[in-house]
């Protein structure tokens, strides 16, 4: 069988620390883990032997071991071996003895990798299997992860996708209030178990789409709002759009330009309880009546004269 050589496959030296060895792990696992790569079996088989690599490294009589076997693998290649023809015999593990992995239970190992030994020939022919191997009794399959893309108005009303999981087609309901990596369990729509154990989950990582006239701060809304000069200075109504359809706000005599107002219960939905909305805030931006007749400009023009008068007598 192969040789493998774990500290290449971790980008580590060999005189890594342990520390350094359980922190390339964790960015390489994290890369390629199975619930991040659903469906790929080259992810999954990356994610294997990244987690084989530190099982073999990160135990101290396992690392001594491997690192003895190493250096004298090394030596036969030095010396014009073949690799084929390396004897691992020494080095096999004992009748019975069982490697030293990092996991909680048996069922730790199988919520990853299902019934399939996550380990080589080389590993458990060195170390010995792990403790339970291939399990045969029932075993919940394994959960996955999707990430979907929605609409702020999805996001506010809810949804619903059709996703492709597998051979399967699966609906999927989006309740209203998500956000931006929000989760959402469709329970036991997973990989399916084995020997009669249950279905995994699908885990949807959501991703809310940008909105061109509405921004977004947890349950909140801010907008900007068109408020024309006149009705700024002497007051008057504005419609303001909403995700609920438009309300009607009334703006005050000598409204300032950036001047915010609150229009309670007009923001986002808590997800499960969506009758809860936050609150959106409408930003005046003063903007020209449109359009403007040459009478206006001229009583405007003469406002203006009156006003710099008025300040260079003060």
């Amino acid at each position: 069988m192969d040789f493998k050589d774990y500290y290449q496959v971790l980008g580590v030296s060999p005189d890594a620390s342990a520390k350094e060895i359980k922190q390339a792990y964790r960015k390489l696992a994290r890369k390629h883990h199975p619930d991040v790569n659903p469906e790929d079996k080259s992810a999954e088989e990356k994610f294997k032997e990244i987690n084989e690599a530190y099982q073999a490294l990160s135990e101290p009589e396992q690392r001594k071991k491997y690192d003895a076997m190493r250096a004298e693998y090394q030596r036969w290649q030095a010396r014009g071996g073949r690799p084929q023809d390396f004897d691992q015999g020494r080095w096999q593990a004992q009748p019975g003895q069982s490697a030293h992995v990092q996991y909680g239970s048996v069922d730790d190992l199988n919520d990853l990798f299902g019934e399939d030994s996550p380990f080589s020939d080389f590993f458990t022919s060195t170390f010995g299997r792990s403790p339970g191997g291939r399990a045969g009794g029932r075993r919940r399959g394994r959960n996955l992860e999707q990430e979907i893309e929605i609409t702020l108005e999805e996001a506010f009303h809810g949804t619903t996708r059709r996703l492709k999981i597998g051979d399967r087609t699966i609906e999927a309901t989006i309740p209203p209030g998500v956000d931006n990596g929000s989760r959402v369990r469709l329970a036991g729509q997973g990989s399916p178990g084995s020997n009669g154990g249950e279905n995994g989950d699908i885990n949807l990582i959501i991703r809310v789409l940008p909105h061109p006239n509405f921004e977004r701060q947890g349950r909140d809304l801010y907008t900007d709002i068109a408020v024309d000069i006149y009705t700024a200075v002497v007051g008057g109504e504005v419609r303001v759009p909403t995700l609920a359809g438009a309300v009607i706000l009334k703006i005050p005599a000598y409204t300032q330009a950036d001047r915010t107002f609150r229009i309670r219960g007009k923001g986002m939905p808590e997800v499960g309880a969506p009758t809860r909305k936050g609150d959106l805030y409408a930003r005046v931006k003063l903007v020209l009546p449109e359009p403007m007749n040459d009478h206006e400009v001229k009583v405007i023009a003469e406002l203006a004269a009156a006003r710099q008068g008025v300040q260079a007598r003060a």
